[in-house]
């Protein structure tokens, strides 16, 4: 099975209308277009009922100290964590692709609806959810898409990997306000096969 996108060459460095934050000459940072960048894919395995598309960020700071702040950098020794950016379920097998904006046409507070999503599938909740918590302002249920919006302090360059999976079952067995974790419980023992497509994305104006 393989996965492409049309958005930017595999590997390559995301452009920044399928970002959450760009630079900004004012503020050093500001919120992008956040659009869902179009997605292809093909040589789908016999049996195949259903696909799930999960979407992370490998790269994120396992501690916040340092992050956006203008006086330091991240380190790049900082032990890194995940961070799930998109969770989408339910796909219909007879679907090749995603179309430019079907899971996001922009950033919105305290994060967009869900979980129902185009084609029929189901929205699981980003880590904005958890990364929003405890701002009054932001915080609230982020599901569908949201895309890179790294420390503009990092040293490093945030490499992000979207996962398409083949799976035997038609629905999912998640419910409620699914996140990735639990998407990756229920998909074991239903996976025929998996494809990945990468992107690289920095706020770091040293590194850009």
């Amino acid at each position: 099975m393989q996965l492409t996108s049309s958005g930017w060459p595999n590997g390559g460095r995301i452009p920044a209308r399928y970002a959450a934050g760009r630079p900004d000459a004012e503020t050093t940072v500001t919120f992008a277009d956040d659009l869902s960048p179009p997605l292809e894919w093909s040589g789908v395995p016999e049996g195949t009922r259903s696909f799930v598309l999960l979407v992370r960020d490998l790269d994120v700071p396992s501690r916040a100290d340092d992050v956006n702040q203008p006086d330091r950098e991240v380190p790049g020794t900082l032990p890194r964590v995940e961070f799930f950016h998109w969770v989408l379920v339910d796909l219909p097998a007879t679907l090749c692709g995603l179309a430019e904006g079907e899971g996001s046409a922009g950033f919105v507070p305290r994060g967009k609806p869900g979980p129902a999503a185009p084609h029929g599938a189901r929205h699981g909740l980003n880590d904005y959810t958890g990364w929003f918590a405890s701002d009054p302002a932001m915080r609230g249920a982020y599901h569908g898409y949201d895309g890179p919006f790294p420390p503009f302090n990092d040293t490093l360059v945030h490499r992000y990997v979207f996962t398409l999976y083949a799976l035997d079952v038609e629905r999912l067995e998640v419910a409620g306000s699914f996140t990735g974790a639990h998407v990756r419980a229920a998909m074991a023992g239903h996976v025929l096969a998996e494809a990945s497509y990468r992107g690289s994305y920095t706020l770091n104006a040293r590194l850009v």
